[in-house]
């Protein structure tokens, strides 16, 4: 992945770092974004510890991501500030090639010697993006609305008791194209 230079703050340089535990700060706004090539999110903020922890094999990350971005409401079209918080393990072990194993598991080249964070970072904090994009003021109303749909039950009775004796009611199309079978002409 080649880095702009506005996502170079996210690199750590691995191999200068010996097999034990470190933990690393950053912080983005609205740069960070707008140097991903992505729609999802174009303005906001965050904070994110990063955990790393170093052996001979392998790199894991803990990510504890918090900050807030800017929405659309789906049902108004007006912007609104959301506020989010993640927590995300990654697991980057080394070997021969460059491959990706699981969402949580990526094997790099053994001879790497920078990780960029930025497109980890970028992927947690996507996740946390909902699905229905509504302003904190239409909340309460949509989930009061969707309480009472959750609750509303419809029950029919009928006193009515079925007459056994009595046959059941036909439709009158299908008594015309029985007349036309029997080869009977009649209206």
């Amino acid at each position: 992945m080649s880095n702009p230079k506005e996502l170079r703050p996210y690199d750590i340089d691995i191999l200068q770092l010996e097999n034990k535990h470190y933990d690393f700060h950053f912080e983005g706004g609205n740069e960070f974004f707008a140097a991903l090539d992505q729609n999802l999110i174009s303005k906001g903020a965050f904070k994110a510890k990063v955990g790393l922890d170093k052996s001979s094999t392998m790199l894991q990350l803990s990510f504890d991501i918090a900050g807030s971005y800017e929405l659309i409401c789906d049902r108004s079209l007006d912007p609104f500030e959301e506020p989010f918080q993640t927590k995300e393990k990654q697991i980057l072990k080394f070997g021969d090639k460059a491959e990706q194993i699981s969402d949580e598991i990526e094997i790099i080249p053994w001879e790497t010697a920078t990780v960029n964070l930025a497109r980890f970072l970028f992927d947690f904090i996507g996740l946390t993006v909902p699905m229905k994009k509504l302003h904190p003021r239409f909340r309460t109303v949509a989930s009061d609305e969707e309480d009472e749909e959750a609750t509303t039950e419809i029950l029919v009775y009928s006193s009515a008791k079925p007459d056994e004796n009595a046959e059941p009611e036909v439709d009158p199309r299908w008594e015309a194209l029985k007349k036309l079978k029997n080869g009977s002409k009649g209206s």
